[in-house]
């Protein structure tokens, strides 16, 4: 390479902290091919093909480098248990026009989400390779979508739900709609809901925190991978919140109960941490998800009489 092109070179990656990364620590020494990959509704996605591998990578134009901060916290979490298959993270900075971007791992997807069954073993494997002496919460506040999630340590996990999922959720729904109605019929519920868990052992678990259908997906191997994660650790049930868009079949919970056996009152807590992925998309996407949430209030109001 002639004197002018290493100067040019050295120019375009002083402007571009991606390529500069993927040319030095990523030990790439040319990058071939850079492809925007779809699916996402708040970053941009693109795979960059080096003479070192592949690299994915996501920016935002918007938003500093706190969210890929905690995405990337939590990849390293999940990575380091060596259970589930997730992408590695290597690098979160700032984006020199404003925003930042998430360097990690490319993985090759394979043609379908895989086996049900593996998924629902890995997953358990996975809930109980990641302890916490810390108690329930994460070591920072992250996003659930868009919204924000915060991860404050606490010593129990039903005051934890309470207060940083259910309360935050219904506080925001009374800031943005001035839904009173809804506000005050969940605080009636949270006040109430100790003897949901009535034998249950409540450790905090590893959690991937956003586990729908857009999250998971399989390897070319046919193996689990699971992606874009809200980490926190807490009840293990709770990963099971978005089941109503993740697709969880009957050998998924044959095959993770045979791991994480279930706990008493299994059943009854279903919708309780449903609950919460609904008030979120009620706040992200409006008046859609309304009723579903305060269905499932009004239900647990009958059944705990409260």
């Amino acid at each position: 390479m002639s004197s002018a092109a290493v100067q040019l070179e050295l120019a375009a990656m002083s402007d571009d902290p991606i390529r500069e990364w993927i040319l030095t620590e990523g030990k790439a020494t040319k990058i071939t091919r850079i492809s925007p990959i779809g699916g996402g509704c708040i970053n941009y996605a693109s795979r960059y093909d080096t003479d070192a591998g592949s690299f994915f990578v996501k920016s935002n134009r918007n938003i500093g480098p706190s969210m890929f901060e905690g995405e990337a916290l939590g990849l390293g979490a999940m990575y380091e248990t060596s259970t589930i298959r997730v992408p590695r993270p290597f690098k979160v900075g700032p984006l020199p026009t404003g925003g930042s971007f998430i360097i990690m791992e490319f993985i090759e997807f394979g043609g379908s989400r895989g086996s049900q069954s593996a998924l629902g073993r890995k997953l358990a494997e996975m809930h109980k390779a990641g302890k916490s002496s810390k108690g329930f919460g994460f070591d920072v506040d992250n996003t659930i979508g868009s919204t924000p999630q915060i991860n404050t340590w606490t010593s129990n996990w039903i005051e934890f739900y309470a207060e940083h999922r259910l309360g935050y959720q219904l506080t925001l729904a009374l800031k943005q709609f001035g839904d009173s109605e809804i506000h005050e019929k969940g605080e009636r519920l949270i006040k109430n809901t100790q003897q949901l868990f009535e034998g249950a052992v409540l450790e905090p678990c590893l959690l991937h925190g956003d586990l729908w259908s857009g999250n998971i997906s399989s390897d070319k191997n046919g193996d689990p991978v699971i992606l874009d994660p809200a980490c926190y650790y807490g009840h293990n049930e709770a990963d099971f919140g978005m089941s109503w868009c993740a697709g969880f079949g009957g050998s998924f919970y044959t095959s993770y109960f045979e791991v994480m056996p279930k706990q008493p009152g299994f059943e009854k807590r279903r919708d309780l941490y449903m609950l919460y992925h609904y008030l979120n998309h009620y706040n992200l996407f409006g008046y859609g998800y309304r009723s579903s949430a305060m269905s499932i209030i009004d239900n647990y109001l009958r059944m705990l009489k409260a």
